[in-house]
Order: structure tokens, then C-alpha cells, then sequence
């Protein structure tokens, strides 16, 4: 007798889960499995098991029946993305797809899982990899809080959506940066986030001697002279939200699988730099008029009035279940090619340790600021990227302080150009440029550029032949 056919529902799920303002801990209670379970079984890992049914058909019997009704139509969908992977061999057909998922669910739902499995299994032994290639033997807690958001999507639903609502109690809505008083708006948007913070007790001063963004002693919030208009409206919208919603983000904090108080630490200033990007940038309108202007990052910039690196941040964390954005990737990378900030919403990985590709088109814009370069890359799996770059400097203020010079870069899947206004400058029918992770994970063994060799392939060396690149991959 044949098994019965799984079902995997882990976008409803989530959805569902947003809809009843429950967190990860209190709808793992609901359905009787761990959070890590029910993160697995969200994340599309595993299948609705008969008690996770039975526990949902009690407390949602409408959203279970919605989910068991479109179970052929999600079976359909998780099979032709799984089959899609580029590390497989060409997919069948469409016709042929839609005809094994509807005649054998059972074998389909087993081959989703194992698709699954090995993709979780691919990024835990990259992370091995790195971590013993760089002589580490552990997480340190500003990688355990990295990797935190980076398997929740990047995305904090409850902050997200609280938010959202506070930005409309201050009437912090988006204007044309055709309109006059778009201005004095913005303007009047910091004074609104000052007069909020008032009246949670919390006084504002600027300290012209302070070289620091920002200092708080629990009564009054103090920025320094230098900080620019863009940062001073996010450090009160950081402190507002880090007030407000500190009872979320302490039980945010608690479900967290973190090592140590460090990184407890430093989750709670993320979630709270999280939630004010989600204020200064609300959901809705930010994702309206991203489509609507095809991610222009300078018009973004100017119509919400923040920073060059704080649109790219929101544009990478639009990831609402029904209502999600584009995914892209999004990275920060440093003068000496370290990266400091990172998420990706699409196939595209970053290495943990070490150096990058030396042909990504990151590099080139840290050397060039204030200047936007594009780039069209394919990784080793085959998949082809779509990219823009800008170095960016941020002034010390003084001539005995080096300034900051860094490059952010935000990048989506090729599918996806016609959205990507910054594709318009590709010509995407000629070769795209092979970038890797990293010279220790790239399986290329014709590059140029190879700084090291792959960690998991061995080298032969002809002592009567020169290369540029010593020695060649076997």
C-alpha cells in the first residue's frame, strides 16, 4: 500500500503564523514541536506531519483546509523549483513535471525533502569548511548573530509589521520628491520621531565635541556634531523602537539560539536597527515604490530620506510572507576586501572567512567611490547575477581621523533584470563574468585571478611550465 503523500506548506505556514501575531515560541508551543521544528518545517525542510495536522485542524481548521486545497498546486510548485536547481541535470518538461507530481506525490514529496536536506546540509558544511580553513574553531557572537538573520530570511515579522504601524501613528508618509514641501516633510518626520521619544522620557542633545554617532545613559540621547541629516533621523528612529518594542525584542532575544551574552548583546541593537529601518522605511509604501521606480537606489534615497546603505539594507529585507520583494543579495565590503555586512535573499553566497572573488564588481567600487558600477556575473552553479556597486566614504570630521571608504553592492537573480533599472546598462546577451565564493570554495580550474587553491582539490605542479596561476587544479 502505498505512503500517503506528504505535504510541505511552509510559506502558508509563516503566513498563517503572521496573521495571528504569534512568534516562533508561542506557535511551536501551539503545535506541539520545538521552535527549531517548526523553523525547519516553515523554511519548506520538512513535511505537515499527522500531529502538527491534528494540532492545526484544532486551533486553525479554516487555514488548514485552505492548505490541504492548494496541496497539489504547492507540490507543484516546490517540485519544479527543486528540479530547477542548477546543480541538476536538465528539468523534464513542464507537462511532464505537473504529470509526476499529480500521478506520485508520494515519490515527488520525498524528492522535494531530499532537495531540501541537501541544500541545508551544502550551507552547514560550507560553514565548516570556512570556519576550519580560517583556524576557527568556533562561532564568534557576531557570526552566530549574522548567521541568525540569515536563516530567518532577514526578515522579523513582528518588528516589521509594529513598525509599520507606528510610522503611520506619526504620519510618516512617503512624499514625491516632486512636491515643495517634501523638505520641510522630511524635516518635519525627525521632529515627529524627537517629539515621540519625548514622550517616552527621553531628551536629545547634540554634543559638538563628540566624535561618536551616538551615546545613551537612559535618560537622554546624545548624537555627535558630524552625523549626517539621514543618520541622525535613524538613530532616533534606532533608540524610539529600542524603547518601544523592547518587550519584542527581548522575546525575540530568549527563542534565539545564541552562545552568549555578547551575542544576545548585540541581536538586541540589531533587531532594534532592524525595526527602525522598518520605521523610517515602512513596508508597504518602501516595497510600492521600489517596483514602482525598478529599485533606483538614489530615488528611494531621496524620496524616504535616508542613506545610500540603508535603502540597499531595506530592499534585501522584503521578504513578508505574501507580499514579498524582489530577493536580492546585499553586502558591505570594506577597504581590505573584508565583509562586514551580508545577506542574501537569492541563490548567491558570501564566504565567512577570508577574501572574496577578485572579479567581483564590489572590489572596483571600493577603489571608485561615489560612483555606481554594474556588473553581469554567473557563479558556479550557473546561475547568472545582475549587480550595481557604489563606494561610499563617510567623513571623520577631522583631518587626523581617516575617514571610512567602503563599497556596498545589491544584486538579483537575471531573471529578474527587467525590475533592476541598473540592468539597463548590461548587455546581457554577451558572456557574463565567472565569479566564485571564494578562491578556497571556487571549483574553477581556469581562473586567472586564483589567490589560493580550492580546499577540497588537490594541485600538481610542473617545475618546467609558468603560468600566471603556479600549479594546476586536479
Amino acid at each position: 500500500m502505498p505512503r500517503p503523500a506528504r505535504l510541505f506548506a511552509g510559506e502558508q505556514l509563516r503566513h498563517l503564523r503572521a496573521s495571528v501575531g504569534l512568534n516562533q515560541a508561542a506557535m511551536a508551543a501551539r503545535l506541539g514541536v520545538s521552535v527549531s521544528y517548526l523553523s525547519q518545517l516553515e523554511s519548506g525542510a520538512r513535511p505537515l506531519t499527522p500531529s502538527v495536522t491534528a494540532a492545526l485542524r484544532r486551533h486553525h481548521p479554516v487555514a488548514l483546509a485552505g492548505i490541504e486545497d492548494a496541496a497539489p498546486a504547492l507540490r507543484l510548485a516546490a517540485l519544479t523549483n527543486a528540479l530547477a536547481d542548477p546543480l541538476l541535470p536538465a528539468s523534464p518538461s513542464p507537462d511532464a513535471t505537473a504529470r509526476f507530481a499529480e500521478e506520485r506525490p508520494d515519490i515527488a514529496d520525498r524528492f522535494i525533502a531530499l532537495h531540501g536536506a541537501m541544500r541545508a546540509a551544502e550551507e552547514r558544511l560550507q560553514m565548516v569548511e570556512e570556519s576550519l580553513a580560517a583556524g576557527d574553531g568556533g562561532r564568534r557572537p557576531w557570526e552566530a548573530v549574522r548567521d541568525w538573520f540569515h536563516l530567518g530570511g532577514n526578515y522579523v515579522d513582528a518588528l516589521d509589521r509594529a513598525a509599520e504601524e507606528l510610522a503611520d501613528t506619526l504620519s510618516l508618509h512617503v512624499r514625491d520628491v516632486t512636491d515643495p514641501a517634501w523638505a520641510p516633510a522630511m524635516a518635519g518626520a525627525q521632529m515627529r520621531l524627537g517629539i515621540a521619544l519625548r514622550d517616552c522620557g527621553i531628551h536629545v542633545a547634540t554634543d559638538h565635541k563628540q566624535s561618536a554617532l551616538a551615546a545613551f545613559d537612559g535618560q537622554t540621547l546624545t548624537l555627535g556634531a558630524m552625523v549626517p541629516e539621514e543618520s541622525r533621523t535613524f538613530l532616533l528612529a534606532h533608540r524610539l523602537t529600542a524603547t518601544l518594542f523592547a518587550d519584542r525584542i527581548e522575546e525575540i532575544v530568549a527563542d534565539a539560539p545564541l552562545p552568549n551574552d555578547a551575542a544576545r548583546n548585540l541581536l538586541r541593537i540589531g533587531l532594534a536597527n532592524y525595526a527602525a529601518g522598518a520605521l523610517v522605511m515602512p513596508y508597504a509604501a518602501f516595497r510600492r515604490a521600489a517596483r514602482e521606480m525598478r529599485h533606483d537606489i538614489d530615488r528611494l534615497c531621496r524620496q524616504f530620506g535616508v542613506s545610500f546603505e540603508q535603502a540597499c539594507h531595506r530592499l534585501s529585507t522584503l521578504q513578508r510572507p505574501g507580499a514579498e520583494g524582489i530577493p536580492f543579495y546585499f553586502c558591505r565590503v570594506d577597504m581590505a576586501g573584508n565583509i562586514t555586512k551580508r545577506h542574501s535573499a537569492t541563490r548567491f553566497q558570501f564566504a565567512r572567512f577570508g577574501g572574496a572573488c577578485p572579479l567581483w564588481i564590489v572590489h572596483e567600487a571600493v577603489a571608485i567611490p561615489d560612483r555606481i558600477v554594474v556588473q553581469h556575473a554567473e557563479t558556479p552553479d550557473g546561475v547568472r547575477y545582475v549587480s550595481m556597486a557604489k563606494g561610499l566614504v563617510k567623513p571623520s570630521g577631522s583631518f587626523t581621523r581617516t575617514p571610512r571608504r567602503y563599497a556596498v553592492t545589491l544584486g538579483c537573480e537575471a531573471e529578474h533584470a527587467s525590475d533592476f533599472v541598473y540592468a539597463d546598462a548590461l548587455d546581457q546577451s554577451a558572456p557574463a563574468i565567472p565569479i566564485g565564493v571564494s578562491c578556497r570554495l571556487c571549483p574553477r580550474d581556469d581562473c586567472d585571478q586564483r589567490a589560493f587553491p580550492p580546499a577540497d582539490r588537490g594541485i600538481s605542479v610542473d617545475p618546467h611550465a609558468r603560468g600566471i596561476v603556479p600549479y594546476r587544479v586536479v
